[in-house]
C-alpha cells in the first residue's frame, strides 16, 4: 500500500483538533476513515462535519485501549495528532506530558508494527512532530540532521516519540516523522497566541475591545498555514520511502511582527497603544528563534500557499466575521 486511496483505512488521532479536522476534510473521499478523540463532545462534532467518518473515544494513556482499537481497525495508515498541543501547559503537567506525549506514540507504533506482522500487509505511520524537539537551538534554519536539544517538557517528550519512530523504522516499519513548526488557522484556540492575538484584533476593531496583553513579543516563530501543513503530512505518507521533514515555511517572524500586521490589517497603525506586556506570561525556557528549512518536503512537490501576510489577514478576518455573526 503506498498513497492513501478508496482502498485505505486511514486511523487519525487527535482528529477533533485543528490539524485533525483539516486531515479529515482533505481525506475525504480517500479510503474509510476513523478518528480518535478526547471526548464524546468531539467525535460528535467530527461527525456533524463529516457524516462519513468512524469515531472513537479513547487516550494515548491507555496502552491497552489503544493496541485493541488498532487491532480492530487494522488501519494501512496511521497519523497520530493526539495531544495537549501547549507547551505552556506541559510545564504544568510535565508526567501527564511524558507519557501522552512520548509514550503515547510509542503504544501506537507498537500496536502498528503487530497488526503489520499478523496480516503481512504494510502499515505506514505519521509522527506529529514538533520544533520545539530543537529547543533554544543556535543554528538557524533548522533541518532534519539538526542536533535536538529540547528545552520544555513538551519538546522532551515530543523528541523522545521522535526517537522511537526512528528505531521503529529501523526494525520494518513505514515510520515518518512531520516536524511541525507553528501553523495556524481560524480554528486554533484563543489561547494560541496567534488566534489570541487575531481574536482580540477584531474585537478591537469591532469596539468591542481596547486592550491586548502578551507575554514575550521578540521571539521568532516559523508561522505556516495548518491546511498547508496537513497537504505535508500527506505528501509524507504518500512518499516512496519513509524518514523525517521539516514542515515550515523558511522564514521567521516575531510576535512583534505579528501583532502589527494583526493591526494593519484593520487600518490600526498606532497599535502600542492598546498592546500591553506582562511579564507574568513569558513562558519558561522559551526558545528565541525557530525557523525550518523545508528543502527536503519541497521534494515531495509541495510549497505553502499561504504567505505571512496573508495568514495574518485571514485569520483576524475569520474572527471578524465570526464575532459580527455572533452580535447579528
Amino acid at each position: 500500500m503506498a498513497s492513501i486511496n478508496d482502498s485505505s483505512s486511514v486511523l487519525v488521532t487527535g482528529a477533533s483538533g485543528q490539524d485533525g479536522v483539516y486531515l479529515v476534510e482533505q481525506l475525504a473521499g480517500r479510503g474509510e476513515i476513523h478518528g480518535l478523540c478526547h471526548s464524546r463532545a468531539g467525535a460528535d462534532a467530527l461527525v456533524a462535519s463529516f457524516p462519513g467518518v468512524h469515531t472513537h473515544v479513547g487516550d494515548l494513556a491507555d496502552a491497552e485501549g489503544i493496541r485493541l482499537l488498532v487491532s480492530g481497525i487494522e488501519p494501512t495508515h496511521i497519523v497520530n495528532l493526539a495531544g495537549n498541543t501547549s507547551v505552556e501547559r506541559s510545564w504544568r503537567f510535565p508526567s501527564e506530558t511524558a507519557d501522552v506525549l512520548g509514550v503515547g506514540p510509542v503504544r501506537l507504533l507498537d500496536a502498528a508494527w503487530r497488526v503489520q506482522e499478523r496480516t503481512g500487509r504494510e502499515v505506514r505511520f505519521l509522527q506529529a512532530s514538533s520544533a520545539e524537539i530543537f529547543g533554544d537551538t543556535l543554528t538557524a534554519p533548522q533541518r532534519e540532521t539538526t542536533p535536538r536539544t529540547p528545552a520544555t517538557p513538551y519538546g522532551a517528550a515530543k523528541s523522545f516519540a521522535h526517537e522511537m519512530v526512528g528505531v521503529y523504522r529501523a526494525r520494518g516499519l513505514f515510520a515518518s516523522s512531520a516536524i511541525l513548526y507553528n501553523h495556524e488557522s481560524p480554528r486554533r484556540p484563543t489561547s494560541f497566541v496567534a488566534r489570541k492575538i487575531s481574536h482580540e484584533v477584531a474585537r478591537i476593531s469591532l469596539g468591542l475591545s481596547d486592550s491586548l496583553t502578551l507575554g514575550q513579543m521578540d521571539v521568532f516563530r516559523d508561522w505556516g498555514y495548518a491546511p498547508d501543513y496537513v497537504d505535508a503530512m500527506i505528501r509524507i505518507l504518500d512518499a516512496e520511502g519513509p524518514g523525517d521533514y521539516i514542515v515550515a515555511t523558511g522564514v521567521a517572524h516575531s510576535v512583534r511582527d505579528f501583532v502589527a500586521r494583526a493591526f494593519a490589517s484593520v487600518g490600526i497603525d498606532d497599535w502600542h497603544r492598546y498592546v500591553t506586556v506582562d511579564p507574568a506570561l513569558y513562558r519558561p525556557a522559551d526558545p528565541r528563534q525557530l525557523v525550518g528549512d523545508p528543502t527536503k518536503l519541497r521534494a515531495l512537490g509541495w510549497e505553502p500557499s499561504v504567505d505571512f501576510d496573508a495568514l495574518v489577514k485571514l485569520m483576524v478576518d475569520a474572527d471578524i466575521l465570526a464575532l459580527t455573526a455572533a452580535q447579528a
